[in-house]
């Protein structure tokens, strides 16, 4: 997934006191049985099922209303586990196009042995639920899947059909995606003016007041690469310098040392120009010399020191995982390295491999591991998306700023993006500035985050329906 609001922020001041919010309400105790089935519910791509979880929020819908032909569990040939589930709330305008409420069930893998808590258990300590995935998607995927069914008891007739997608493999690249498949074969399901998704969200500031939402407007693409040197090998007793680990390390290092130039797309021009005014100083001073000269090494320098903002500028490419050699006392006769690379939007695969294969020089072989991703096509700033966003804000988070971003990240929405169906990451759901262990250890959300936005979502939905 992508990183959740990563951004470097932390200039936004908001005044907001966080809200105390429990189960409460008939509502909330309803929401809060979905979430918790959702959460404990093991979705990874090792021992999880997603295709269960689509199942399990099938029949909570049809309990609510919906009938069996507006409900789709669909399981692809050759993917069991791997099923996800469109929904359709029917509008009363037929010259509206729909709208699509777009969310992953699976999750990052989670061993029992690392955490602190039982990952697939919701546990409930100090102000937060614990548990892989209550963060990242089963939050978002819960309340677009409480929403449907709460439009539905009420008997909420919206004048813009609203369809709901929820799909698995958004977590790993090489997996069966649910997403690029109903792009592909089952476009009708989900063909769409628009999609909400997530990637947007917002911020606390250390001691817990709301810093700052942001509005996801356009993402990076996620893309590995393979790293592999070849050699014929020996006894380790007489070395040589033509060593497969040694021509592999130098790659590496060669893409460590490397930074792809400073882009901008129209969203971020905007982000880092009310950057530039809140940072001030030697940043702020770097931030306005890049915008008018992207070229610019000093200023790149400057500004590259905060790591969210050096991502947020251009595509960035790293190891993330290697493997080498065949014996403790044998010259390597293999070695091998993934670089992950998200590669900004506009710029394509074909141009990051060429670099990549550049730096690394004629005795590695770079190649681009399937499956290929799709080019990032940003999103347009629409008035229609970002208006009813800021004046609901407003509404639920007075004081706090909002903001259009690009996710240094990557999420299911490129495929739409790629057949021209703009895609927003939603505001709503506050994390930490630790990120809430978001793809790593002890994964938490504030209940007050959840909750808020929760409520925040549902009017959001509402106003964009109609």
């Amino acid at each position: 997934m992508k990183q959740r609001f990563g951004l470097a922020m932390a200039t936004a001041v908001a005044l907001a006191p966080m809200a105390a919010h429990a189960q409460s309400r008939p509502d909330q105790q309803a929401f809060f049985s979905l979430y918790k089935q959702l959460v404990e519910t093991n979705t990874t791509l090792s021992a999880g099922d997603c295709t269960k979880a689509a199942a399990q929020i099938a029949t909570r819908m049809k309990a609510a209303g919906y009938a069996a032909g507006d409900v789709t569990l669909f399981t692809p040939p050759g993917h069991p586990k791997e099923g996800g589930l469109v929904a359709v709330l029917r509008g009363s305008d037929a010259a509206l196009k729909p709208m699509l409420l777009l969310a992953h069930l699976d999750v990052v893998e989670a061993r029992r042995a690392d955490w602190v808590r039982d990952p697939f258990t919701l546990v409930t300590e100090g102000g937060y639920y614990y548990g892989r995935g209550t963060f990242d998607d089963k939050a978002q995927a819960a309340i677009w899947s409480d929403t449907m069914i709460r439009f539905r008891r009420e008997g909420y007739r919206p004048r813009r059909t609203i369809k709901l997608a929820l799909t698995c493999g958004e977590e790993t690249n090489e997996a069966f995606n649910g997403a690029d498949y109903l792009v592909r074969e089952r476009r009708a399901l989900i063909d769409a003016e628009f999609v909400l998704n997530e990637g947007g969200g917002g911020r606390y500031t250390p001691d817990g007041k709301r810093e700052v939402l942001a509005l996801q407007v356009g993402e990076k693409a996620s893309q590995n690469f393979s790293f592999t040197v070849t050699n014929p090998g020996g006894h380790s007793s007489q070395p040589v310098p033509d060593n497969a680990i040694y021509q592999l390390a130098d790659a590496l290092k060669a893409v460590q040392g490397y930074d792809f130039p400073v882009r901008f797309t129209d969203t971020t021009r905007q982000f880092f120009t009310a950057m530039a005014l809140s940072k001030g100083g030697e940043t702020g001073a770097a931030i306005k010399t890049l915008l008018t000269d992207p070229t610019d090494r000093t200023a790149d320098a400057i500004v590259s020191r905060d790591k969210a903002l050096r991502s947020t500028l251009r595509t960035t490419c790293v190891a993330t995982m290697a493997s080498a050699g065949h014996a403790g006392n044998a010259l390597p006769q293999r070695a091998q390295a993934t670089v992950n690379c998200r590669i900004f939007p506009g710029e394509t695969v074909e141009g990051t491999l060429a670099k990549l294969s550049e730096l690394a020089g004629p005795k590695v072989r770079v190649e681009a591991t399937p499956p290929i991703r799709p080019l990032a096509v940003p999103p347009p700033l629409d008035p229609k998306i970002v208006g009813p966003a800021r004046a609901l804000a407003a509404k639920h988070f007075p004081g706090v700023p909002m903001l259009p971003i690009m996710s240094t990240g990557a999420t299911d929405g490129i495929f739409f993006q790629s057949i021209g169906i703009p895609v927003y990451g939603v505001p709503g759901l506050f994390v930490d500035p630790d990120g809430n262990g978001t793809h790593g250890l002890n994964e938490r959300i504030r209940i007050e985050s959840l909750y808020a936005g929760r409520d925040y979502l549902f009017d959001l939905v509402k106003a964009y329906a109609g």
